[in-house]
């Protein structure tokens, strides 16, 4: 018998019927779409040929690992990850020692390689999971250290979203506009997908008032292979990526906590904590290896499982294969690069802003005593080396003959570890409110 969607929970998709299980794939897929190509198209911004195809194709081959990696449990959408964001920026900028003078390419190969080593930190948390307990571990990694580094992401960014909606502000106004009116008023669908929304209406606009080139849509094949970028390493590029792990991670937890709370299941204990870890962190080194961004769960995906009441992990799966199969378009590719950088300079002032707001939220839903001396001196440090670094082009230093650069970021993100680790008084206590564990999640809107 047939259940009704919406009535009442459903754990096996194939009670609704085949058809039914197909658009909800859709569905996923329409939630997890815009964000997840939005990586590659400001990537490409700051000067670095990051693909769409192949971004969509590791989205996809990404998903299905972590549903193996996590016994086919877990009902979570693996996509682009905006906390690599700075990163990216960063490496684009990079003009010292091997990457003065260095070609768009080879500097997304060496970002890319910063992305591997990241995604295997994520193993060795799970690791370190399964060992010491989350408890001991996430001592280490408090809300006035994540909190910071989070804020630090999106205002590194503030400049790019600018830049782009400066070349067109009334068309950047469109897209902020539909933006928050989906975001504020907007129900069901409408709230989940806001991004999408901004771009789809503010590049009807665009197409109305003759500001799109379709050249390179006309020029692109339907079908053809991704763009396969294998990953260089370099110490300077790894300390730029890896240290945004930290940020990253906590977002992982945040989103299985909002996953483990709208399906009633609590995948934190079954299947456990370490293998989401290890699912998105597989996936994460994969995409970085042959040219994609790095993934994450989305809360863009935990939404549509709340508004459907469908909580079979199958549906999921297949949105990842339909982002495969639109992976392998180049025409589909162009067509998304079509969209003007006013658009982009649009939706990313208010993401950036939105990656920002998030921090102060894991500040504030953490109950972070700014209070305490201990509590100020690390955000303090955190925030000068994050933004003051990040304004000087980072510290640059020798190790034998090579030439290492730390970013602004990354010497925050160190800074703010070793000072949590070593000054006294630490008494954060992980999982000690469900809501303040959601609070760094980076895909919720």
């Amino acid at each position: 018998m047939k259940k009704e969607l919406g009535q009442e929970a459903i754990y096996d998709a194939r009670e609704l019927g085949l058809p039914r299980m197909l658009v909800l794939g859709a569905q996923h897929l329409f939630a997890m779409f815009g964000a997840t190509v939005l990586v590659p198209i400001l990537v490409q911004g700051y000067g670095l040929p990051l693909s769409i195809q192949t971004t969509l194709l590791f989205a996809g081959l990404g998903t299905l690992l972590f549903h193996a990696c996590t016994r086919m449990k877990v009902p979570a959408f693996l996509g682009s990850s905006f906390a690599y964001l700075g990163g990216f920026a960063a490496v684009a900028n990079l003009d010292a020692g091997k990457y003065a003078g260095m070609a768009p390419d080879d500097k997304l190969a060496y970002a890319l390689g910063g992305i591997v080593v990241a995604g295997l930190l994520y193993l060795l948390l799970a690791l370190l999971f399964k060992l010491l307990g989350a408890w001991k571990v996430m001592r280490y990694f408090p809300p006035v250290v994540t909190g910071p580094m989070i804020i630090m992401i999106g205002l590194n960014l503030a400049g790019s979203a600018i830049g782009n909606a400066s070349s067109n502000w009334a068309l950047a106004l469109v897209a902020i506009a539909v933006i928050i009116a989906a975001n504020i008023w907007g129900k069901g669908m409408i709230k989940i997908i806001p991004i999408l929304l901004g771009v789809v209406v503010s590049y009807v606009v665009a197409l109305v008032t003759g500001q799109v080139d379709f050249t390179a849509v006309h020029e692109a094949s339907l079908v053809g292979l991704q763009k396969i970028t294998l990953a260089r390493f370099d110490l300077t590029s790894i300390l730029v990526m890896a240290p945004i792990a930290i940020a990253a991670m906590m977002e992982h937890i945040g989103d299985v906590s909002a996953i483990s709370s709208t399906t009633g299941n609590n995948f934190i204990s079954d299947p456990g904590l370490h293998r989401t870890l290890i699912g998105d962190g597989l996936a994460t080194a994969l995409a970085g290896m042959f040219g994609g961004p790095a993934n994450t769960t989305y809360g863009e995906n935990t939404g549509v499982l709340a508004l459907s009441r469908v909580y079979d992990p199958r549906v999921i799966r297949l949105a990842a294969i339909y982002a495969i199969i639109l992976s392998f378009s180049p025409k589909f590719d162009a067509l998304v690069n079509s969209i003007p950088a006013a658009i982009v300079g649009g939706v990313s002032f208010i993401l950036y802003g939105m990656i920002s707001a998030v921090g102060v939220r894991n500040i504030v839903e953490n109950r972070v005593d700014l209070t305490k001396s201990r509590s100020l001196i690390i955000a303090a440090v955190m925030f000068v080396s994050g933004l003051g670094f990040s304004s000087t082009g980072g510290l640059t230093f020798r190790i034998g003959d090579a030439a290492v650069t730390l970013t602004g970021l990354a010497i925050a993100a160190i800074a703010g570890v070793a000072l949590n680790a070593v000054l006294p008084g630490n008494d954060y206590q992980f999982g000690a409110s469900e809501n303040a564990d959601k609070a760094a999640d980076l895909g919720s809107y």
